[in-house]
């Protein structure tokens, strides 16, 4: 297997095989992110794809049962392209069930919903997106490079294509600032497009973030763990997406909360009201793991 540079996936493909369809991300200006920042976006050549897929089969056998294309949003790649990788997993891996990929609302929205279709027939089982808000104020000033409505756009033609959906958003990207804007919106944005799976990170940065620059001269403010409790309440309190399973419980998160929307709610908020009464929160170190 040839991986270039470090290789992100997200948490729930942690048993999946691997394999780079693109290296770095096209879009690569967020402001809060520093995952791709140190390579030079291109779409591998697909035969050195197929290659790996082989070293594989050679390595772990027929008995691959999930893939993930990495990296930053393999869905850009042409469709007829992904169409030939897809044809090889599933002929080199016969018990293969699964492929997915990251995903922005621009490689969403540039497939015709007839390519879409095509690609869920081939085995394109999921995308992940980073919605991370559904404020367009806050898109803008964190470089987020799509609306809040080509968002809930693109997150309606995968749902007409039969490709799941699962979405992040990020407690705390508003700042204090924006605190309600932020959640509000986002709510506003799910309830939209009615994900099949929505999970919120909290605001991490990294030291060489771009946002940084903001946080050192006093322009934006990280929200204190009874604020992110805050957001996520009028979150839940605004949402309608009822049977989008709902996760909170990355390492980044304050507070690990899990359930499914609508029905779960009422809980979800009597357990925020509770930890923010006992302030049990994970700590900062925990949280830089």
């Amino acid at each position: 297997m040839r991986y270039d540079g470090m290789v992100y996936r997200p948490p729930s493909e942690a048993r999946s095989l691997i394999v780079q369809l693109t290296v770095g991300c096209a879009h690569n200006s967020c402001r809060f992110c520093t995952m791709y920042k140190d390579k030079k976006f291109y779409i591998r050549n697909v035969e050195e794809v197929i290659e790996d897929f082989r070293t594989a089969r050679e390595y772990y056998g027929p008995g691959v049962r999930k893939i993930f294309l990495a990296d930053g949003d393999a869905l850009c790649v042409p469709t007829e392209k992904l169409m030939v990788v897809l044809k090889a997993a599933f002929s080199l891996f016969p018990d293969l069930e699964r492929v997915t990929a990251y995903a922005t609302a621009g490689d969403v929205l540039r497939k015709t919903p007839e390519e879409l279709k095509a690609l869920q027939e081939a085995g394109l089982f999921m995308v992940y997106q980073g919605y991370e808000s559904g404020s367009n104020q806050v898109l803008l000033d964190v470089g987020k490079k799509f609306t809040k409505e080509q968002m809930i756009e693109s997150g309606r033609k995968l749902k007409e294509s039969g490709i799941l959906s699962s979405v992040t958003l990020i407690s705390g990207l508003g700042g204090t600032e924006r605190l309600k804007e932020h959640a509000v919106e986002s709510a506003a944005l799910i309830s939209a497009v009615k994900p099949e799976y929505v999970s919120f990170l909290t605001l991490y940065l990294e030291p060489e973030a771009d946002m940084r620059k903001e946080v050192n001269e006093g322009r934006f403010h990280f929200l204190t763990p009874d604020q992110v409790v805050e957001e996520m309440e009028l979150f839940l309190e605004h949402v309608d997406s009822e049977g989008t399973i709902f996760r909170s419980n990355h390492a980044s998160n304050y507070v690990p909360l899990k359930g499914t929307l609508n029905k779960d709610i009422p809980l979800m908020r009597k357990q925020l009201e509770q930890i923010k009464e006992m302030q049990y929160y994970r700590s900062e170190s925990s949280r830089a793991l």
